[in-house]
Order: structure tokens, then sequence, then C-alpha cells
């Protein structure tokens, strides 16, 4: 009953946001074109629920490329491929807000495990049977690892997360990681990678 509701406060909220926010999503997309050359909108293939590939947007916050050079698609503290207009969009999280979209496509939920690259840590099929009910639920623009840890955390350690989440969905822990995820951008909590983060598989 839960996952009917939460889908449907997603569709409206989402749209309700879209609406409300189209001035801030306006003068993102003007600061990012003016900041530097490339597309706006950065989209990248990730693992949705049932491990199916999707197109997740952001608005890009990164020079155009960069995943080709340095130390690949994650960025870390002081990364020099990160734009000044995007160093502000990462603090304050007005970079995902293009997945306002995917949520009201159905791809994504505002809450629920984070929507992982279809080969990093690893390919879906190397994923251990525990570690694939993370994917029983639509993946999320925030969730349980982001609110203990975020990027701090190695993978073994948020995809233990990302399972109790799935396996303890309800109202009361959704609730509880809306408020947490709010004190964590506000104070700009963990929200850059510190390291190698991938951990073995369990």
């Amino acid at each position: 009953m839960y996952k009917f509701l939460k889908r449907f406060f997603d569709v409206i909220f989402s749209f309700l946001l879209l609406v409300i926010l189209s001035p801030v999503l306006l003068i993102c997309f003007i600061a990012v074109k003016l900041d530097s050359p490339g597309p706006v909108v950065f989209k990248q293939t990730r693992l949705c629920k049932d491990g199916k590939e999707f197109t997740m947007y952001k608005f890009r916050s990164m020079r155009v490329n960069s995943e080709h050079t340095g130390t690949g698609v994650y960025s870390y503290k002081g990364d020099k491929r990160v734009t000044k207009v995007g160093n502000i969009l990462r603090k304050t999280s007005l970079d995902e807000l293009p997945q306002l979209v995917n949520i009201l496509k159905g791809e994504m939920s505002f809450i629920g495990p984070r929507p992982v690259l279809t080969y990093h840590p690893w390919p879906f099929e190397e994923y251990t049977e525990t570690q694939k009910r993370r994917f029983n639920v639509r993946p999320g623009i925030t969730g349980l690892a982001q609110v203990n840890g975020r990027k701090a955390a190695l993978w073994d350690a948020r995809l233990e997360f990302d399972v109790d989440y799935a396996d303890n969905l309800s109202f009361a822990m959704d609730f509880k990681i809306f408020f947490k995820t709010i004190v964590s951008v506000l104070k700009s909590e963990s929200n850059e990678n510190v390291g190698e983060t991938v951990g073995s598989k369990k």
C-alpha cells in the first residue's frame, strides 16, 4: 500500500516542484551555459528498479569530457574539473534538480538508493543476491546511505544501507531520511569523494 502512495506523492510533488522551481531551474540553466561551453544538462546511464538502465539527468557541474581525464567519472575535494558554477550547484545540491523529470517519468523516487552506474561499483550481474535486493525499489535523489556518510562511505557499507532500506521501506523511514537530508545539505556534509570507495563484494 505504501509503495502505491509513495509513487502517487512522487508524481504530485515532482510536478509541483518543477512548476514552482521553474525560475530556479532557469537561473541554473543560464548560469551553467554562461560558465563553460557544453551542454547544460549532463546525461548518464544508470541502473534503476530491477536493474534496468535509464538516463539520469543533472545540471552539468564539470567541464565537458571530464570523465575521460583525471580520476574518471567521480570527482573529489578540490577537483579542478568542477566549474565555478558547478561547485555552487553541488554544495547546494541544485545540480540534482533535473532528476525531478526522472521522478515524474517513473525512473526514480525522491527517496531510495542512489542510482548506480552500469559498471560501477560493478556490473549488475556481479552484485550478490543480497545486494541485488537494493534494486527492488526505485532509486532516489537521496537515501539511507546518503544520510549515513554520503560519498565518504565505502561501497559495501552503502549497499548494506540500500538493502536495509529496500527491505524495510516505510513512511517513517522516508520521513526520517527526508529531514536528515535537509540537515546534510545545509551543512554540506560528506558531499565529496574522499578516495577509493569501492569495497569488496560480500
